[in-house]
This record gives structure tokens, C-alpha cells and sequence, in this order.
């Protein structure tokens, strides 16, 4: 795979130079302005279920952390904006989910309907933030036992879902994002090119 980072010669301007999709119609992230949101009746409440138990390591991949999980079937997120139960999060702020209609993370990251990525800010991170001392270089990782993602989101769990892409190369053009109402961050980097933002609350 192509090197790429932040940088001035890698950065996310560059990206598509190596990466052609970077210019493709379902790029993330988007500028989600909550008044243009259309309410959707459809969009049910937002369900997760995580093991604390299942939480296996955490690791530095060079561009972020990652959280990684015992891969069973005891973890999964439906919401209305999703067809079938979705499991294996993998990242914390970004929770990393897979359709489980494919057999694996990698089956699913190629295709239109093959991720789900929930996205929220939260001060919860103190437990994270604790354990980065142990991964500070590319490729460290140490153990990360009985982590639950769910303390880094807000106590509502009104959402915003549109579909997007992966935000890192390879920018596959896969997600469905459910952004979190409250608390939210949310950078105005690229245009929606003509996707509708649902919401899940009037």
C-alpha cells in the first residue's frame, strides 16, 4: 500500500495521487448541518451491545490506536439506519463496526453496505489516555483488558447517519456513518456532494 500521513508531502491533500477514490462521491467527513437534516421516522433508537470481557489489546498502527476485540458474536450495534445486527468494533471515538452478513472485517471493508462507523466526542477517555504510554511508537501494543466502549459515548443516543467513506487510506467508500447528536465534533472538511444526512430525532 502507498505510504501516506499528514504531512505536507502525504497529507490528506495528496491522498489521491495514490488513493483516485479520494475524489469519489461518498467521501468522509462531511459537514453535517443539523437544521438541513431531514427527520426519518425509520431511523430507530440506537442499540449497542460490547463485552467488556472481549477487549483484547491496544495498539499503535502508525496513524492512530486501536482497540482490538476477541472476534466472537457478543458485541454488535442495530439501529434503523442498518439492515442486519453489526459486530467487532475495533477503534474507540470512531467504533469500527462490520456487516456480519460478510465473514470478516476484510470482506466487508470493499463493499457499499460492508461497514458501520459510530463517531462521538467524549471526555470518557481517561482510560484510553492511560494506557498510550505503553504504545508511543508504530507497531507497539500491549494488553487492553475488559475495555467498554460504550463510556466514551454520550448517555443520548440521537444520531445523525449518512453514507460515507473510511476517513484513512484506503478511503473505500463503504460506510454507513451514524454520528452522535450530543456531545458532537464535527469538521466541515468536505461537502456532502449531493448525499441526504438523516436524522433520527425531530
Amino acid at each position: 500500500m502507498a505510504s501516506w500521513g499528514y504531512a505536507p508531502h502525504n497529507g490528506p491533500d495528496k491522498w489521491v495521487q495514490n488513493f483516485p477514490i479520494a475524489d469519489g462521491p461518498r467521501q468522509s467527513p462531511i459537514d453535517i448541518v443539523p437544521g438541513q437534516a431531514r427527520y426519518d421516522a425509520g431511523l430507530k433508537p440506537l442499540t449497542l451491545k460490547y463485552d467488556p470481557g472481549t477487549s483484547n489489546g491496544i495498539l499503535n498502527n502508525g496513524h492512530s490506536f486501536q482497540v482490538d476485540f476477541v472476534d466472537d458474536t457478543d458485541r454488535s450495534m442495530t439501529t434503523g439506519a442498518l439492515s442486519t445486527p453489526w459486530g467487532a468494533p475495533s477503534t474507540p471515538l470512531h467504533l469500527v463496526h462490520w456487516n456480519t452478513k460478510y465473514p470478516s472485517f476484510g470482506d466487508a471493508a470493499s463493499k457499499p453496505d460492508g461497514l458501520a462507523v459510530l463517531g462521538a466526542a467524549n471526555p470518557q477517555l481517561q482510560t484510553v489516555l492511560d494506557a498510550l504510554g505503553a504504545i508511543k511508537t508504530k507497531g507497539k501494543q500491549t494488553t487492553f483488558p475488559n475495555f467498554d466502549p460504550t463510556i466514551l459515548l454520550p448517555g443520548a443516543l440521537d444520531y445523525w447517519t449518512y453514507d460515507g467513506s473510511l476517513t484513512t487510506p484506503p478511503l473505500l467508500e463503504s460506510v454507513t456513518w451514524i454520528v452522535l447528536r450530543d456531545p458532537i465534533s464535527v469538521s466541515p472538511a468536505q461537502p456532502l456532494k449531493g448525499r441526504p444526512v438523516r436524522a433520527s430525532f425531530k
